[in-house]
């Protein structure tokens, strides 16, 4: 796989901590996508998220969100309706449902409470490997 381009699919913390800290790992992501290998994709269920927690605590932020949108592929994802294999909770299960649809290889979350038990268990996650953007920069440079 280190020749294909991986689809990198991203929760909503971390299209908003990209946008709050353009100078962190989370905005490399995205803004490098192309010397990464990768393909940045999100679910609209996730950017309005990340748009609702950044009006709240960040509204500076918000026209960096928008400028990083332009940059990701936005997917409406369908909600099969008690489709949680990973038994997450009711507000995480959409993500995981969007990156499966997605065809992801990648789940990059910050959101270690509801997907940390799944972290790099690819063999229990339909083949995506879910981890922190710290996790997936780690293994990327090995």
């Amino acid at each position: 796989m280190a020749d294909q381009v991986k689809r990198v699919f991203l929760d909503a913390n971390v299209l908003f901590t990209a946008a709050y800290n353009p100078n962190g790992l989370a905005a490399a992501l995205i803004t490098r996508q192309k010397k990464f290998r990768i393909a940045v994709t999100i679910s609209r269920y996730a950017v309005e998220e990340a748009e609702y927690n950044l009006s709240l605590k960040s509204s500076e932020s918000l026209p960096r969100f928008r400028e990083l949108l332009t940059q990701i592929e936005v997917l409406d994802a369908p909600f099969p309706e008690g489709f949680n294999p990973l038994s997450l909770p009711a507000d995480d299960a959409p993500i995981f449902q969007a990156a499966l649809a997605a065809g992801a290889t990648h789940l990059l979350t910050g959101d270690k409470k509801a997907f940390g038990s799944w972290m790099n268990k690819p063999s229990k996650t339909h083949g995506i490997v879910i981890q922190t953007v710290r996790q997936f920069f780690d293994d990327f440079s090995k």
